[in-house]
Order: structure tokens, then sequence, then C-alpha cells
């Protein structure tokens, strides 16, 4: 039996002695080209599968699947890997219901990859997401080639071009309002109470209960605020925010701003610390409250902004490393405390009223990021 250490020597062992050094170059390129080019260009360029391809995508934005009737797609029954997201997108409008079937081991086409990574994104009603609408969408964000669509899309593209994407969308600058008395105790699009005094937000596409953070171009100010209702329906207007919201980083006065957003996930999957459900301390002493309150926890990078029934004094504040500030800044009604922690850990306030009396209250500051992430 004759043992072959290289494609070289099976060359040699195939072509005659007698044949010329060219010729044998020739023959061991083709048997290069035959053995080994297709090895490397299935390393290279094997796609990924449908299935797999938008199960990452849904993954990456952490958004929560519900029960559906919907009639699931004939090749993913109930049972099979990825049946609830991909019925659950199917329900919502972000998988086309044309086909009976899915098809979730073929492989994932350019066309069909940037549909899901811009529906998935919800950067536009799903009205306004087909496939006509990809020149559109290109032109806006130039994150692929509108004549490549009908190509096959390997794993690592994938994640390049939720990457590229995603950044885009981060350093996007958005018209921001607020909407306050006018709207308190109505309800929302959503079936719930607006409470100006709430951290939510009004948004045309984020579906209810993702969390935003927006950040305020001017000064670097962040709030996380929960998407409760649908609007604005000012042209060129993207969010309106609570006042809450909108007055921790922004005066009220101003009435709109610039901001950019980066998008969290459901409220219910990404991490406790960016939860903007959060409980509030709001009494100081009897007779004197805050407005809102100081929450319990709050996320590193995020901003407060206190306000009262009647004047307060911050007294001192102390910091995780134990460093005590003393303060004594007297706030008025009608005024605002701002505080921006500056480092992760417990910080505990000293509040009290004009006459002497006052309450610690202790607030933890987390460095956190959403639960999920593209992999």
């Amino acid at each position: 039996m004759i043992r072959l250490r290289s494609i070289c020597e099976l060359s040699h062992f195939l072509i005659l002695p007698r044949a010329g050094k060219r010729y044998r170059f020739a023959a061991t390129g083709f048997l290069l080209a035959v053995f080994l080019v297709p090895t490397l260009a299935f390393a290279q360029e094997n796609p990924v599968s449908r299935r797999d391809g938008f199960l990452s995508l849904w993954q990456s934005i952490s958004r929560k699947t519900e029960e559906t009737r919907e009639v699931p797609f004939v090749d993913v029954p109930e049972g099979s890997v990825g049946f609830a997201e991909i019925t659950y997108a199917k329900r919502r409008g972000i998988l086309d219901d044309d086909d009976p079937n899915f098809h979730p081991d073929a492989a994932l086409t350019l066309q069909d990859a940037l549909l899901w990574l811009f529906r998935t994104r919800s950067i536009d009603e799903l009205e306004n997401l087909e496939v006509n609408d990809l020149p559109d969408m290109l032109s806006s964000y130039p994150i692929a080639s509108i004549e490549e669509l009908s190509r096959l899309v390997t794993r690592d593209e994938l994640i390049r071009l939720v990457s590229g994407f995603d950044q885009m969308l981060r350093d996007e600058e958005h018209e921001v309002s607020l909407y306050a008395e006018k709207f308190h105790g109505l309800g929302t699009a959503f079936g719930e109470t607006f409470d100006m005094n709430a951290l939510t937000a009004a948004h045309r596409t984020y579906p209810h209960n993702t969390l935003v953070k927006v950040t305020n171009v001017d000064n670097g100010k962040s709030v996380i605020v929960r998407i409760n209702d649908r609007g604005p329906y000012v042209h060129g207007r993207d969010m309106d925010l609570s006042l809450a919201a909108f007055t921790s980083i922004a005066d009220r006065s101003k009435g709109k701003i610039m901001a950019r957003f980066e998008r969290l996930g459901d409220h219910e999957l990404v991490s406790v610390c960016g939860n903007a459900e959060a409980k509030y301390q709001k009494r100081i002493v009897r007779d004197l409250h805050f407005h809102r309150g100081l929450p319990h926890q709050l996320p590193l990078g995020s901003s407060v902004t206190l306000t009262a029934t009647k004047p307060f004094v911050v007294r001192s504040v102390t910091y995780p490393d134990g460093t005590t500030k003393r303060i004594q800044d007297f706030v008025l009604k009608g005024e605002q405390y701002d505080f921006t922690p500056s480092i992760p850990g417990d910080y505990v306030f000293r509040f009290g009223s004009i006459y002497g009396r006052s309450r610690l209250m202790k607030m933890t500051v987390e460095s956190c990021t959403p639960k999920a992430s593209f992999r």
C-alpha cells in the first residue's frame, strides 16, 4: 500500500516519470484546484441557514415572544428549534407568510437578511419595509449593495451587517419633545394610563415595553425610558418623552432637544438595573416629599433630577469609596437638583428640610448592559 504525504506526491505518483517538469507542475496545479480549492471555498463561504440567521437577529434585540394563534410554518412545527420566535415573528409581519414553508435549513440570502434586519430594528412601519423598499433603505443605510441581493450570506458577514447597522442607529440624532399635563391621566395606545411623572415615552414603531436609552446630544445626559405609547405624529419628530424623562436630561423650557437612541430590549428581558419601573424613595419628612424621588437603583451613565413639594436641602453625599462630600445645597420650590454618578456602587444622600430635620437615602448605581447580544 502506498502512503502519500502530500498532493505533490500524489501528482508524482499519477504522472509518468518521463513527463517534463512543466507538465508535472501543471498537473500538480490541477490537483490542487480539484482537492484544495473546494475545501477552502466551503470553509470561507459556508452560508448561514435561514433559521440560524433569523434566530441570531431576534436574540440580538432582546424582544419578548408571546403566545399566538398564528398558523405556524409547515416546516417549523411546534417543538422544533425556533418555533416560538419564528411563529411570533410571522404573526407580527416581520417574516413574510406568502409561502406556507419557512425553509429553515436553506441558505440565507442577502435580501432576506436585510429585510429581517430592518424589520427587527423597527426603523419604519412594516408596510414600508418590503422588498421594493430596499433601494431606499440602503440609500439611507448603505450597509450593502443592492446589486448583490441574491447572493448568500455567511454568519461572519451577518455579524458585520448587524454590528455596522446597529452602530449607525446609535449614532443617529433625533428630534425629541415632551408631553405632560395635557395628557396626564389619559389612556395610551397600549391601554395604559399616562403618568407624566413616570419614565416613559411614545414612539411610532418601537414595540410596547421596549427600554430605550435616550441621550441628550447637547449635554450628554441620559435616561432610560419604557415605550408605552404611540407617537409623536409631528413631521420630523421621533419621540415624545414624559415630563419626568425629559426634565432628567434637559430643562423643561427647551420643549424639544436632539437626542440619540440606544434600544436595550424588552423590560422583562434586559438587566434589572436598566429597568425603567424602578422603585423610588419620595418622603424626606412628614410634609416634604419629592415629586418622583430618588431611585433605589440606577444604571451607570444616567442622571437623577430631584424636585420637591417644598424647599429642601441636600446636606451631603457619601460615595462608594467612603468619601463624604458636604454640600448644604438649598433647593427652592420650582428648582431642581441634578446628580450624575461617576462610578458604580452605593451612594448615600442626606436630604433635609430647611428647618433642620433630615433623612438618609441610599441609591445603588450599577454598570449594566442588556442580557442578550448578537453572537
